[in-house]
C-alpha cells in the first residue's frame, strides 16, 4: 500500500496523544468509516463535541487522512497483522492498535461491499453498431433535412459482469471529431507500447 506524504503525516499526527486523547481519536475513527459507509453522513460528525478542542484543518486533515487509509485497506482486503504493522510504524500505541483493528473489522464487510459496487476497472467496449437517422421535420413542424448518426457502444464491465449499452446520436462533424480523437488515442498507444 501506498500512501501520498500528505495523508502519511495526517496519520502520524492521529497516532500523536498530545493531539487526539484517546477519546478524540475513537470519535474521529468512527467519523471516518461512517464517512465512507453512510451516504447520509455529513461534516456534522466532526462537529461533536469531544473533537471541538482540535483545530478544524488538523481534525479535517486527519479525517482525510484515516478515510484515504481505510479505504487502502480495504481495496488491498488487508488482515489484521498487517494492518496492526502498518499501524506501529505510523507509531501508533497499542490501545490505538487495537481500536482501529477492531473498528476496522466491525465494519470490513460493509466497505468491502461499497467497494465491489463502485468497481475496480473501467468497462470495455465489445461492439460498436451505427445507424444514418434522417431528421426530415422536428415537432414543430418545421423542415429540418438533417442526417445524424445514432451510435451505441455495447460494453463489458468485468466487475459486475454487465452488459449495458451507451448509445448517443451525433451528426456528421461531431462523428468525425470523435473518430479524429481515437485515431490519436490509437497513435499514442501504439508509441507508447514502442517504448
Amino acid at each position: 500500500m501506498e500512501l501520498s506524504e500528505y495523508v502519511q503525516r495526517g496519520f502520524q499526527r492521529l497516532a500523536d496523544p498530545c493531539s487526539f486523547d484517546s477519546n478524540a481519536f475513537a470519535l474521529l475513527l468512527r467519523a471516518a468509516f461512517q464517512s465512507l459507509l453512510d451516504a447520509r453522513a455529513d461534516e456534522a460528525a466532526l462537529d461533536h463535541p469531544g473533537l471541538k478542542h482540535i483545530d478544524p484543518v488538523v481534525l479535517k486533515h486527519c479525517h482525510a487522512a484515516a478515510a484515504t487509509y481505510i479505504l487502502e485497506a480495504g481495496k488491498h482486503r488487508v488482515d489484521k497483522s498487517t494492518l496492526s504493522t502498518y499501524l506501529e510504524d505510523c507509531k501508533f500505541d497499542q490501545d490505538r492498535i487495537e481500536i482501529f483493528c477492531t473498528e476496522y473489522q466491525n465494519n470490513k464487510n460493509s466497505l468491502e461491499i461499497l467497494l465491489g459496487s463502485i468497481g475496480r476497472s473501467l468497462p470495455h467496449i465489445t461492439n460498436v453498431s451505427w445507424r444514418l437517422e434522417y431528421q426530415i421535420k422536428t415537432n414543430q413542424l418545421y423542415k429540418m433535412y438533417q442526417p445524424g448518426y445514432l451510435v451505441t457502444l455495447n460494453v463489458e464491465n468485468t466487475d459486475s459482469q454487465s452488459y449495458p449499452e451507451i448509445s448517443f446520436s451525433c451528426n456528421m462533424e461531431q462523428l468525425q471529431d470523435l473518430v479524429g480523437k481515437l485515431k490519436d488515442a490509437s497513435k499514442s498507444l501504439e508509441r507508447a507500447t514502442q517504448l
